[in-house]
């Protein structure tokens, strides 16, 4: 089974040539690369997104196997939906899914079922898949998409994907793909964001979790990221880092009504 795009000529172009300069612009090579366990990379089209995405990826060794993490912003299809893909379409080709660690997460983690319906329109996982084909050609996937809130399931999942990776033996690199606060001002989003912020670098899985639900934060992506959060500190995270914070006003121009995108890598 192939898994086609659902957002390409949307979120972001679906000519393949003019997909391949845009990433060439977008992602800045870092220097001195990390090797982290974990990621937070925001979802939204490229053109408003794109650059603090860009940024993460080039800040990051990209190992050939990655976990993505996504939410399901459509409420099809199962709690914790595993593709049952073999392989992901995009405009710069195919990309494999990984059999093995696919099996290994099913087996660890109970919750997590094979269902084509939560993919079938979802792109918070889908606008990860270009960036990571363009940093890494061979790169192999998992792709998660997230329907549940509670930690208790945020837990359970987290700590079954890091026996998953144990088990497995290779590396494997955690995307949970996330944005910010919605429809805000530029200046209300940084206020409301920052203790999100501050939870994912103190690596507080839960209290990332509970300052989003208590102080209406709409960060979309925060179970994707309190599951990654709970797998990088079950295989030894120590810490983490904000790379970029940046809103869609940086972009348009107009701050009163913004989406804020933060990008972070736990290591």
């Amino acid at each position: 089974m192939l898994r086609q795009p659902a957002v390409a000529g949307q979120f972001y172009t679906d000519n393949p040539r003019q997909l391949r300069a845009e990433l060439e612009r977008l992602v800045v090579t870092a220097a001195a690369k990390e090797r982290p366990l974990g990621v937070i990379a925001p979802h939204a089209g490229y053109m408003y997104s794109g650059a603090v995405a860009g940024e993460l990826y080039g800040a990051v060794d990209v190992p050939a196997t990655v976990i993505i993490l996504g939410p399901n912003h459509h409420g099809a299809g199962r709690r914790a939906a595993l593709s049952p893909a073999a392989q992901w379409q995009t405009p710069l080709g195919a990309v494999e899914v990984n059999s093995r660690l696919s099996a290994l997460v099913r087996q660890h983690a109970p919750l997590v079922e094979e269902d084509a319906a939560a993919h079938l329109y979802e792109h918070s996982l889908e606008v990860q898949v270009p960036f990571l084909q363009f940093v890494r050609p061979d790169v192999s996937i998992v792709p998660l998409c997230l329907g549940f809130g509670d930690f208790a399931s945020c837990r359970a999942l987290g700590e079954g994907l890091a026996a998953a990776i144990r088990e497995y033996g290779e590396e494997v690199l955690i995307v949970a793909s996330s944005d910010m606060t919605h429809y805000e001002s530029a200046t209300t989003a940084r206020r409301r964001d920052e203790p999100a912020m501050a939870a994912v670098l103190a690596l507080d899985p839960p209290g990332l979790l509970r300052v989003c639900r208590q102080e209406g934060i709409t960060m979309c992506g925060v179970v994707p990221a309190t599951v990654m959060l709970v797998a990088a500190l079950a295989l030894g995270a120590t810490g983490a880092r904000l790379v970029r914070y940046a809103t869609s006003g940086d972009v348009t121009g107009d701050n009163r009504q913004v989406v804020a995108y933060a990008a972070f890598t736990v290591t």
